[in-house]
């Protein structure tokens, strides 16, 4: 198991930006797979972007061309990237891990991951 605090949410306009940050604590390197999630009102919580243990990252198709997720080892903490943000982007965002696994072939499976943090907000207003 892995802590994870996030932070960075915000409110925003449509078009700007915010960067999310996921520390996390409790296991020594970050060679396993992490990913941001989101959720938003009456909505299923579903995968935004994957980070392997080596670094490789996937997209969903809302994140595509918009966010970028990266990782720094030296501080344990993981990142998201976003921007020409959109009101459809509002959502509690997480961050997940799990330390058994280093490639991530299911990246956007909430149940492939063990450790989540409480989630940061982000409110995008038109």
């Amino acid at each position: 198991q892995v802590q994870l605090v996030e932070s960075g949410g915000g409110s925003v306009q449509a078009g700007g930006s915010l960067r999310l940050s996921c520390v996390a604590s409790g296991h020594t390197e970050m060679n396993y797979c992490m990913a941001w999630f989101r959720q938003g009102p009456r909505k299923k919580r579903e995968g935004v972007a994957g980070i392997s243990s080596d670094g490789r990252a996937t997209y969903a198709h809302v994140a595509k061309d918009r966010f970028t997720i990266s990782k720094d080892k030296a501080k344990n903490t993981m990142y998201l990237e976003m921007n020409n943000l959109k009101p459809e982007d509002t959502a509690m965002y997480y961050c997940a891990a799990d330390v058994s696994r280093w490639v991530c072939p299911l990246w956007s499976w909430p149940s492939e991951y063990s450790s989540w943090g409480q989630g940061t907000q982000v409110t995008v207003s038109s």
